[in-house]
């Protein structure tokens, strides 16, 4: 039985992340800085030994050339991406390309600050993270575990929330508990599975 491998990664740090904007399904690419975490992400995971059967990515470029990029360090760029706006960002709604200074201005700082650190409750014409929990964890469920256990080495290039919804899962984290969790933008967090879909271990590749 080959292994139950699975590799979660953040994009590189995008445009609007350097601008300090709320980013949501905004199409935005990668800084020069982004670019170097994604090529640095592929090369660790080529250290660790690691390769991938298959890779699945969000709608949008950021998280798409991140995944090409890395995926191109490790000389992997011939197996199957699929591609799903289930694993895009969550959608932050009229907050999307405002400045997070000029929205604490606007709404003022504590209700952005629940906007962006609560479970349940979303921004004005936005998702909360148990929204985005609700598109990315079905899909998660249905499409990418059943590949991991049959022992599809897989990787996930996405981002913060959709990424945190699966992080919940698999780290049993309480709604509490997972507003708190960072995720690192290009840093491979790598889980290996047992056969009943728990995890084995856990490996998080910061430097």
């Amino acid at each position: 039985m080959s292994e139950r491998l699975l590799v979660l990664l953040r994009h590189g740090q995008s445009e609007w992340n350097l601008k300090n904007l709320f980013t949501g399904w905004r199409d935005v690419d990668l800084t020069e800085q982004g670019v170097k975490e994604a090529k640095e992400a592929g090369r660790k995971l080529k250290a660790e030994g690691i390769t991938f059967d298959i890779a699945y990515t969000s709608a949008l470029k950021r998280a798409q050339r991140t995944l090409d990029l890395a995926l191109a360090e490790m000389g992997q760029t011939g197996i199957p991406i699929i591609r799903d706006q289930a694993l895009n960002e969550r959608d932050y709604g009229d907050l999307s390309g405002l400045n997070k200074d000029d929205a604490r201005k606007k709404w003022g700082e504590e209700q952005v600050h629940i906007w962006r650190r609560s479970y349940d409750i979303a921004p004005p014409g936005g998702e909360s993270l148990r929204d985005t929990l609700a598109r990315t964890l079905p899909y998660y469920v249905q499409e990418i575990l059943p590949n991991v256990l049959r022992g599809q080495r897989t990787v996930i290039a996405a981002h913060g929330n959709s990424l945190r919804a699966l992080v919940m899962v698999l780290e049993k984290l309480s709604p509490e508990g997972i507003l708190k969790r960072e995720i690192a933008t290009g840093v491979p967090i790598i889980y290996r599975l047992n056969a009943d879909a728990t995890v084995e271990s856990i490996k998080d590749l910061a430097a």
